[in-house]
């Protein structure tokens, strides 16, 4: 798998780094990105990727590599962090230049071990049990990378995480989400940023009444639509964020639960945001969407 998506890693992060400097620094953000990439394809700690012996396998390697204090030291800093956001635009961008008015909210566990001593993982639900750990949350659309995503430890509530992603989708359409998205005050801010909030139908004599409680037409809206054929038949196109998210972990370097040397919230955000890097990379491999 290493030798097909490192190329297309390589040469994205290669290209946005054009527009990146940094002052008074003798290692390069680029080679802080893709030194942190080269050991989360291997599922390696840092250290294993800050020596030049483990780059045997490829002919793409890099000029200097940093030492594991300059990683631990600049990883999850700022610029290495604006640097990430430019590679992420650029790998979404170049499977599709515009999101479907289709898009999808969902969440999937990153778990840990229940006696880890991470300070920053908690208990919450997680795949229909409970768990520890964290949480990665999406807006997908159909591009490689999400619209929007976020992780927050797993007690965190998914419709508070959606309050924040929402904003940042630049499209419109329809938005399809599991029933812990069913919320009012959620309703309409998808609609003032060009979405239909679309969960399943609520279980009651009359959903949507709301017994004397504030309800958002478009909850009613959503309510509407899924008594109808055509509301039941779009919902069902919510399945393809489970592929997603399947296809995401299938492969060797794909998206699993973090590994025992990846703990507190900084570092988690930082490997899970090279996994849906190299995910995306993936998908545009498969697709042959680009030829670099």
């Amino acid at each position: 798998m290493e030798r097909e998506l490192w190329p297309v890693l390589y040469r994205a992060v290669k290209e946005v780094a054009v527009d990146f400097t940094q002052k008074y620094k003798q290692i390069p953000g680029w080679v802080i990105v893709l030194t942190m990439l080269w050991a989360t394809l291997h599922e390696r700690q840092v250290a294993w990727a800050c020596k030049q012996d483990n780059w045997k396998t490829t002919r793409l390697k890099l000029p200097k590599l940093p030492s594991p204090a300059t990683m631990s030291r600049r990883v999850d800093s700022v610029a290495t962090g604006l640097l990430m956001k430019a590679v992420e635009v650029r790998l979404r961008e170049l499977s599709a230049e515009h999101p479907e008015l289709v898009a999808f909210l969902d969440g999937k566990p990153l778990c840990v071990g229940g006696s880890t001593k991470d300070p920053d993982a908690r208990y919450g639900r997680g795949a229909g049990v409970m768990a520890k750990g964290y949480k990665l949350h999406t807006l997908w659309s159909n591009r490689a990378m999400p619209e929007a995503w976020e992780t927050t430890p797993m007690n965190e509530a998914e419709t508070t995480v959606a309050k924040r992603l929402i904003p940042q989708a630049a499209a419109g359409g329809y938005l399809f989400a599991d029933g812990n998205y069913d919320s009012s005050e959620l309703f309409d801010l998808a609609f003032a940023h060009g979405y239909q909030l679309v969960t399943p139908l609520p279980k009651g004599k009359n959903p949507g009444y709301g017994g004397g409680h504030y309800q958002s037409p478009h909850r009613r809206r959503s309510i509407a639509m899924m008594r109808e054929p055509f509301g039941r038949d779009i919902y069902r196109l919510r399945s393809r964020i489970e592929r997603t998210y399947g296809q995401a972990v299938s492969f060797g370097g794909g998206l699993t639960n973090p590994p025992s040397w990846i703990r507190g919230s900084p570092r988690v955000r930082t490997w899970t945001w090279c996994k849906l890097m190299i995910n995306a990379a993936r998908i545009i491999r498969n697709k042959d969407l680009w030829h670099p």
